[in-house]
């Protein structure tokens, strides 16, 4: 797990462009993070940190998805991947690639790195994944495969810190307030997160969409169906895995089927509302 501690990382741009090709680093660190927009494929292959070995990521947002797709991958030059997925693959929009600034990864080091975040990012479930089998798990010595947790929890800082927060482990429910929230048929159970706004698993929502649910609640509902996300079990719909959605209200539509505040609709159990905690406390 990565540690909680300051940490500096330092942010490089190429073309002066903010948005555009960024080489991302922690300064006491050798991992590097080579962020590239699909529209400036062309551009980065000037850049001599993408023609090394390395684990790269594709990601996109499908217009009717419940979730981000990400697809995750190992290359001896990613330059020239990611040249081939322009081609093969349509659903990216944005691609990282991890590399070593010392030239210290080998095809070992990143075989195990694909694989051991396909699995993390299968366990933390902010993706879909759009990988097959990830097959088992490649051999590494012991000493290498310390090497690479380190690595890792550099590669999920710098993931994260780009916008694209893959691998990096949900927050323990323990960790922060749990909010409440009843209707007719309804009940569900959240907490604010960096993100967002947290629906946690087994939380239960109503089964028939109010009269008054407009289209966004709809058509999200037919996405988290279509993905498993929410689940019919015991003539219920039920939250199968923690999901998070942009907004509180957005999660409190989603449980209750009809449109609601979020602000006002989460409760602590004491009854404080999301607003009490999160803006007015802020203000005094």
């Amino acid at each position: 797990m990565t540690d909680k501690r300051p940490q500096t990382i330092q942010f490089f741009l190429p073309q002066g462009e903010p948005r555009g090709i960024r080489i991302a680093e922690i300064t006491t660190r050798i991992v590097q993070a080579v962020s590239v927009p699909r529209s400036k494929l062309a551009d980065a292959g000037e850049r001599p940190e993408l023609r090394n070995v390395g684990v790269y990521f594709l990601f996109g947002q499908p217009e009717h998805a419940a979730k981000p797709i990400v697809y995750i991958g190992e290359a001896e030059d990613c330059f020239m991947r990611l040249k081939q997925h322009n081609v093969n693959k349509d659903f990216w929009q944005h691609a990282i690639a991890i590399v070593s600034r010392t030239g210290n990864f080998t095809k070992s080091h990143v075989r195990y790195l694909e694989w051991f975040c396909i699995r993390r990012a299968k366990e933390v479930g902010r993706y879909l994944l759009d990988n097959g089998n990830d097959g088992g798990e490649p051999f590494v010595t012991e000493p290498m495969k310390a090497d690479l947790m380190d690595a890792f929890d550099a590669l999920n800082i710098l993931t994260s810190s780009l916008g694209f927060p893959v691998v990096e482990a949900r927050p323990a429910e323990e960790s922060a307030e749990v909010f409440y929230i009843k209707g007719k048929d309804a009940e569900g159970r959240g907490q604010m997160v960096e993100d967002g706004f947290t629906v946690l698993s087994d939380s239960r929502t109503r089964k028939e969409l109010m009269p008054s649910a407009g289209a966004w609640i709809r058509n999200n509902r037919k996405e988290l169906l279509e993905q498993g996300i929410l689940k019919e079990i015991d003539g219920q719909l039920v939250f199968t895995e923690p999901y998070t959605f942009k907004t509180p209200s957005g999660a409190a539509m989603a449980v209750l089927g009809r449109q609601a505040n979020g602000w006002q609709e989460w409760k602590t159990k004491l009854g404080a509302t999301l607003d009490d905690i999160y803006r007015k406390s802020a203000k005094e």
